[in-house]
């Protein structure tokens, strides 16, 4: 509609100045003949073309319309090329044109507007005055479609750069002793499991060249054995935020827990052990990425989860999943509010919101440059332990990204309740049924899941 309108006008216009022209021409008629008639001896004025002795004047108008049945359809808009601009007595040449993304393979059965048979294209004489020559327009490689052209040229807010996020390999190897246990697998290892002294856990590297899940377990605190802690950490950007949080978060929360009563004043302590442990990993040389985290520490039949990032506890509770920890991620409306109210900004990414165009988690250990809005400071979710409550899955989300809470107490449930006659340990077994079914599902990720029966601390 817009091309239609345009093209009367130009129809209208160019009418117009067709009978000016006319009128103007018998003006100069009458007075050729006054004038031949006063003097026998003056000749007839002979009429040239105004333009036959004089260069063109070409300028190419360009309109961007929808696809309609007007114009042979088009899967993008367009710009002509730029026509050159000479003197200004010139004819003017307006064009109209919808063409194809590639001149070359234009149908021949849609003619161009530079065709001469284009019912769109117009040529009039019109003397231009005081009409200066413009630049060439220029056109950047990339084309903007004008739905995303702000209106009166109004600028958008400059993105930040994307933060690239480093990938390391890991340099260290911790010892194991006693009823301690941190894992930190070699690069080179692909898989790793452990059946230890009530839990049982199995780790399978996914895409990437190193590991870089990591999980922890002291038991038998104190030679108790219904006290315990346990975790599972998930790293980015490298191993090492994971691997020393694998070796201290445990142990700085067992500190600050220590000597504490009340589920109010252990669940402070353990949100001051995942930030002392957040500060010291910050403090140390060279160290780069982060790790979001998951512990449950046991003690005297009492249950506290508390979670940084996207590590999941899951609880069976008689057959049915409870979860007991939320995923710290920028889709979250609290924590997207948290990070805007702080200056920074949540996008997505082919589906994934992240923190600054980089990281999908907004909380964990370490991440440095991006301190300001990834906290290191968990939830917590505290209760006591009675008979239904019968095991729990400590997980990255390499599972939970796969694998619903309910499906993985189903799987698992045969093996922990009750036992499966097998030859093989069936914890162990039903840890590794979790991780194929995730990878089998198409995950690229690291996958780390711990099974803890409950009965034992009860």
């Amino acid at each position: 509609l817009l091309s239609l309108y345009i093209y009367l006008n130009l129809f209208l216009s160019h009418r117009r100045h067709s009978k000016n022209r006319n009128l103007n021409d018998d003006y100069e008629e009458e007075e050729n003949t006054d004038r031949s008639s006063q003097s026998s001896k003056a000749k007839k004025k002979k009429k040239t073309p105004q333009s036959s002795n004089s260069e063109s004047l070409t300028m190419s108008c360009s309109v961007a319309v929808c696809n309609s049945p007007v114009f042979s359809p088009s899967s993008s808009l367009f710009c002509n090329k730029t026509c050159i601009l000479s003197s200004p007595q010139e004819t003017i040449s307006l064009t109209l044109s919808h063409l194809k993304p590639s001149a070359a393979s234009s149908s021949p059965s849609s003619p161009s507007a530079a065709s001469p048979k284009s019912p769109f294209r117009l040529r009039f004489q019109k003397p231009l005055t005081g009409f200066a020559p413009a630049p060439p327009l220029g056109f950047g490689s990339e084309s903007v479609s004008a739905s995303q052209s702000p209106p009166g040229g109004a600028l958008k807010r400059k993105r930040p750069t994307r933060l690239a996020i480093p990938i390391g390999t890991p340099d260290f190897v911790a010892p194991t002793s006693g009823n301690l246990a941190a894992a930190t697998p070699r690069e080179e290892s692909r898989e790793v499991e452990r059946e230890g002294d009530g839990y049982s856990v199995y780790c399978k590297r996914g895409r990437r060249e190193a590991m870089e899940d990591r999980f922890s377990a002291i038991t038998n605190l104190h030679g108790d054995p219904k006290h315990a802690i346990f975790g599972v950490y998930d790293g980015h950007g490298g191993v090492k935020a994971a691997e020393f949080a694998a070796n201290n978060l445990d142990k700085n929360v067992l500190e600050e827990v220590a000597g504490k009563r009340g589920e109010s004043e252990i669940a402070d302590a353990v949100k001051r052990g995942y930030l002392t442990t957040d500060v010291a990993f910050l403090s140390e040389k060279n160290v780069k990425g982060g790790s979001c985290c998951v512990t449950a520490m046991v003690s005297d039949g009492n249950l506290v989860v508390a979670n940084a990032g996207d590590c999941r506890a899951v609880m069976s509770v008689g057959g049915v999943a409870e979860a007991l920890s939320s995923d710290h991620r920028p889709s979250r409306d609290d924590e997207r509010k948290r990070i805007e109210t702080t200056g920074g900004y949540v996008d997505t990414f082919h589906g994934v919101w992240r923190i600054q165009g980089s990281l999908a988690v907004s909380r964990g250990i370490g991440d440095g440059q991006l301190k300001k809005w990834v906290i290191a400071e968990p939830e917590t979710k505290s209760l006591r332990i009675d008979s239904e409550h019968e095991f729990l899955i400590l997980a990255s989300d390499g599972l939970w990204d796969k694998v619903s809470n309910q499906e993985a107490v189903d799987i698992a449930r045969p093996f922990c309740v009750g036992g499966i006659e097998t030859k093989k340990k069936p914890l162990l077994l039903a840890c590794k049924k979790l991780v194929d079914l995730s990878a089998s599902r198409g995950s690229s990720d690291d996958i780390s899941v711990m099974l803890i029966p409950l009965s034992q601390f009860i």
